[in-house]
């Protein structure tokens, strides 16, 4: 009769093995474990563990591409905030696009869905705040929305400057917008079903092309 195998015995279970790749391309690969992990368990669960784990690597290979977790979530906030708002940004007009506010705010609205669709994990953390979202990160997205609605406000003194009617507020209205693009933009998270992108950006054309004429 054999005797009972202990547990210093059994063969180990074999860490996760991660081949060798440029750093560049680990650090992307571990800041989007990093995201992944906050987006489906919140900022509580975030770890060197966590990552580690959802990147299916050893510890060993995280603290190779980042000093501590500080370091890398603070990576990470930079790079989400590059590609949210700087993207986001972009989508202001130019003086040629002053000609036509009304088509220009509906082809907004359709690069606006279109982000959604495609990075809606950056989106989730920005339009669905989680309650455990560390003050830092919070002040960040703060600060780059108001920044989005200064430039919104900017363009609509541009396109008020020039035009009759009754008198509109352009702070006031950039506040309304933004609120208004970010409530549409839950909606997309949450339900992406309940408006087309294509019949949301029409009735943005049609609202404000009542008010604001395109012209000659």
């Amino acid at each position: 009769m054999s005797a009972p195998t202990s547990s210093a015995d059994r063969p180990r279970k074999r860490r996760p093995y991660a081949p060798r790749v440029p750093i560049a391309e680990r650090r992307e690969q571990l800041l989007d474990a990093a995201l992944a992990v906050i987006v489906s368990d919140g900022y509580d669960r975030v770890s060197i563990d966590a990552i580690a784990k959802k990147a299916d690597v050893a510890r060993s290979v995280v603290y190779g591409a980042f000093e501590n977790l500080d370091t890398l979530l603070t990576a990470l906030l930079d790079r989400q905030q590059a590609r949210a708002f700087g993207r986001l940004l972009e989508t202001i007009p130019t003086a040629e696009d002053l000609r036509d506010p009304a088509a220009f705010a509906s082809e907004a609205v359709r690069r606006m869905s279109a982000m959604l669709r495609e990075d809606p994990d950056t989106w989730r953390l920005i339009l669905l705040t989680p309650g455990n979202m560390p003050t830092v990160v919070r002040d960040r997205i703060e600060a780059d929305r108001e920044r989005f609605r200064c430039r919104v406000e900017a363009w609509l003194s541009l396109v008020l400057a020039d035009r009759s009617g009754p008198a509109l507020d352009p702070q006031v209205l950039a506040h309304a917008l933004v609120a208004c693009a970010e409530h549409f933009g839950r909606i997309a998270l949450t339900d992406p079903g309940r408006f087309d992108p294509a019949h949301l950006t029409g009735q943005v054309e049609v609202i404000l092309g009542a008010i604001w004429p395109p012209t000659r």
